[in-house]
C-alpha cells in the first residue's frame, strides 16, 4: 500500500483534504535540521492555518511565528505562541482589531509591518492611547513590487522616524523576496544576495545612525536555504510542512515531503478517454493555469477543464476508473486550497484517525 492510501477512505467524503501526520512531523524535524540555531526560525502559518499543526512546531522547539492575518495572529495567540509577526501592514479597523488581539493575548509579543508615515502614524495613535507600544518592522520592496518601501536613504529616514513615535517601537526589517523561485540553485542564490545586499546596507546605516542594531526577517521557502547561511537571519518559510507539486518541480534541493492530499471522486465516464472528478474551483486552488493537481495514483491523467465543483480529465482508458474510484492529488498550490476546506482529515499510519479545524481559514475569529 502507497503511503497515501487509506484503508478507510469510504468513510471520507470527497472532495477533502488529508494531512498525513508522521509525514507533517518529518517535514517539521528536516527544517530544524537545516539551520544552526531553531530559535531563527519564524514559520509562516498561512499555509496550514492549523492549530494542531501549529503545536507540533512548538514541540520542536519553535517559538517565533509569522502570519498574514489576524484570525491566523489569534490562533497562534490561542496557543500561547512566544513571538508572532503579523507579515501585513494593518490599515483602517484592522488596527484596532490589533490592539485587541494585543489587550486579549498579553503573554504573546506581537508585531506588524509599516512601509509610510501614515500608517505608522496611525498605529501610533491608537497604542499610544492606550499607554502600549507595539514592535513595528519596516516592510521592505527587494523586487517583489507589492508592497514595502525600496531599502535605501528613504528606508533610513522612515526608520529613524519611527523612533519619534509613542505607542511603537521599530524592531527591525522585513525582506521577502517571493518573486525568486528559480529552479537553478545557483541564479536563484545570485539574485537572493543580489536583492539582499541593500538590506545589510541598510542595516549597517541604522546601526551607524546610533540606534540598536535591527532584527532582519527574510525570504521564503524558495530562498530559505540561502538566507539560513546568514548569521542572525531569522528565516521565514511557510510551505515545507505540507509541500507541494509545484515547490516539488522548482525546488527540488530542498528535502521535503508531501504531507497533504486531496482526496476525489470519479462522479461520471464521459467516454473512454474522459472522466468527471468531483473536484472544482472550490476544492482546489485555481490561480494558477492547469494542471493544477498531480494525481499520486492515476499520474497520466491530464486535467481537460474545470468549473465550480467538476474537473474534467483525460486518461488512456476510462474503463479503469468506474464511478467512485479514488484519486489522491497533490494541489500545484498548497496554500489555498487548505483555505478552502473547514477541516482536514488526519492520516496515521494509512488510516484517517480524526479531524483537524483549519481555524484559521476564517476572516475573523473573535477579534
Amino acid at each position: 500500500m502507497e503511503w497515501y492510501q487509506l484503508t478507510n477512505i469510504d468513510q471520507i467524503d470527497s472532495p477533502a483534504i488529508v494531512m498525513y501526520k508522521d509525514r507533517v512531523a518529518e517535514n517539521i524535524r528536516l527544517l530544524t535540521t537545516m539551520i544552526d540555531d531553531v530559535q531563527r526560525l519564524r514559520p509562516h502559518v498561512k499555509t496550514n492555518k492549523t492549530a494542531e499543526v501549529v503545536k507540533m512546531m512548538q514541540d520542536a522547539g519553535i517559538q517565533r511565528f509569522k502570519c498574514a492575518t489576524i484570525a491566523e495572529a489569534e490562533m497562534l495567540g490561542m496557543l500561547a505562541a512566544a513571538d508572532v509577526l503579523l507579515a501585513y501592514q494593518p490599515v483602517g479597523p484592522k488596527v484596532v482589531r490589533l490592539l485587541e488581539l494585543v489587550q486579549k493575548y498579553p503573554g504573546t509579543a506581537f508585531s506588524c509591518l509599516v512601509d509610510n508615515r501614515t500608517t505608522a502614524e496611525a498605529i501610533s495613535k491608537v497604542f499610544a492611547a492606550q499607554s502600549r507600544r507595539l514592535p513595528v518592522y519596516i516592510d521592505l520592496n527587494v523586487g517583489m513590487n507589492r508592497t514595502g518601501i525600496k531599502p535605501g536613504k528613504d528606508a533610513l529616514a522612515l526608520y529613524q522616524y519611527l523612533h519619534t513615535l509613542p505607542g511603537i517601537t521599530p524592531a527591525g526589517l522585513h525582506a521577502y523576496d517571493g518573486h525568486l523561485h528559480e529552479t537553478d540553485m545557483a541564479i536563484r542564490k545570485q539574485h537572493c544576495d543580489e536583492a539582499y545586499a541593500p538590506v545589510a546596507e541598510l542595516s549597517r546605516a541604522i546601526l551607524d545612525s546610533g540606534l540598536p542594531q535591527p532584527q532582519i526577517i527574510a525570504g521564503g521557502s524558495p530562498t530559505f536555504p540561502i538566507h539560513a547561511q546568514r548569521a542572525g537571519i531569522q528565516c521565514s518559510p511557510g510551505t515545507f510542512v505540507f509541500w507541494d507539486w509545484g515547490y516539488a518541480n522548482n525546488l527540488p534541493e530542498q528535502p521535503f515531503n508531501w504531507a497533504a492530499v486531496v482526496i476525489t471522486r470519479v462522479i461520471s465516464v464521459i467516454d473512454e478517454h474522459h472522466l468527471c472528478l468531483d473536484l472544482g474551483h472550490k476544492s482546489i486552488a485555481a490561480e494558477s493555469p492547469q494542471p493544477r493537481v498531480y494525481f499520486l495514483n492515476v499520474p497520466a491523467a491530464q486535467p481537460v477543464s474545470q468549473s465550480e465543483e467538476h474537473l474534467v480529465v483525460e486518461v488512456t482508458d476510462a474503463s479503469q476508473y468506474p464511478v467512485g474510484t479514488v484519486f489522491y492529488g497533490v494541489p500545484l498550490h498548497i496554500c489555498p486550497t487548505v483555505a478552502l476546506y473547514e477541516r482536514a482529515y488526519v492520516a496515521e499510519n494509512n488510516s484517517c484517525i480524526g479531524t483537524w479545524r483549519i481555524v484559521a481559514r476564517d476572516r475573523q475569529l473573535s477579534i
